[in-house]
């Protein structure tokens, strides 16, 4: 079983409750600014429109979606924000990849190379764990919504790549750049989502138990508390009832 998209599933529960602190609004609103920059129009910018769709998915409210755009395009004034990738390892060799959003890059680089050394990991070079990672569209479906016949040939007449079987769920990856049509497909046969983006997933996983488990897991939650914090993501395996027990 793969921890990896199973903590994804984790996150997403984690993600309602920061729903209600507003936390994952202005996560949305930094990924609309920044992708508004490749223009305001989302039919014709594809990473505008993933961000879109994910903002009403969550119910927020048109006028923030408005103005996220407009100071993206530089019609409303507003504080510059700049995307950092971090790269890095935590407890038991787990490499990990920290996307933030900033107006201050030195603030930001203190602040996460703090959480990193205060929870048992270390902050790298740049390039040195992004080679363990491809960019895909990743897609959880609760096993309960379809069964793998059904999503094969959903999934793959739209243009997916792959289906993994991660015990509760169904795991779909695609190319980024059919993440959109893999999505509809889906909505038309409805199919409910878990959650869908673009992510950055492993090539490999590296398994963690006991301390380095938790201590892992104690990492990710630090980072994702972040106010800078975009995403996280990992290449750690860990068993699904240990990750139960400490998540």
């Amino acid at each position: 079983m793969s921890g990896h998209s199973k903590w994804a599933t984790i996150k997403h529960k984690k993600a309602a409750l920061d729903a209600k602190r507003g936390k994952v609004f202005t996560r949305l609103i930094k990924e609309i600014t920044i992708a508004a920059r490749g223009g305001g129009d989302p039919d014709g910018n594809p990473r505008l429109r993933t961000a879109i769709a994910a903002a009403k998915a969550v119910s927020m409210p048109a006028d923030n979606i408005k103005r996220a755009i407009m100071r993206g395009t530089g019609e409303l004034e507003g504080a510059q924000i700049e995307e950092i990738m971090f790269e890095g390892y935590g407890p038991g060799g787990a490499a990990v990849l920290v996307l933030c959003a900033t107006d201050n890059r030195n603030r930001t680089v203190s602040e996460i190379r703090h959480v990193f050394s205060k929870n048992g990991g270390n902050l790298g070079e740049q390039g040195s764990v992004a080679w363990m990672f491809e960019r895909k569209s990743q897609i959880l479906i609760a096993k309960e919504h379809a069964t793998e016949e059904q999503l094969m040939t959903l999934v793959l007449d739209a243009g997916g790549e792959d289906i993994r079987d991660d015990g509760e769920n169904w795991e779909v990856l695609s190319a980024p750049e059919a993440h959109e049509a893999v999505v509809e497909a889906l909505q038309r046969a409805n199919i409910p989502t878990i959650q869908a983006e673009i992510a950055m997933v492993p090539k490999n996983l590296v398994k963690l138990e006991g301390k380095n488990a938790q201590g892992m897991l104690k990492l990710s939650d630090a980072l994702e508390d972040h106010d800078d914090v975009q995403n996280v993501y990992s290449n750690f395996d860990i068993d699904a009832g240990e990750l139960a027990a400490v998540s």
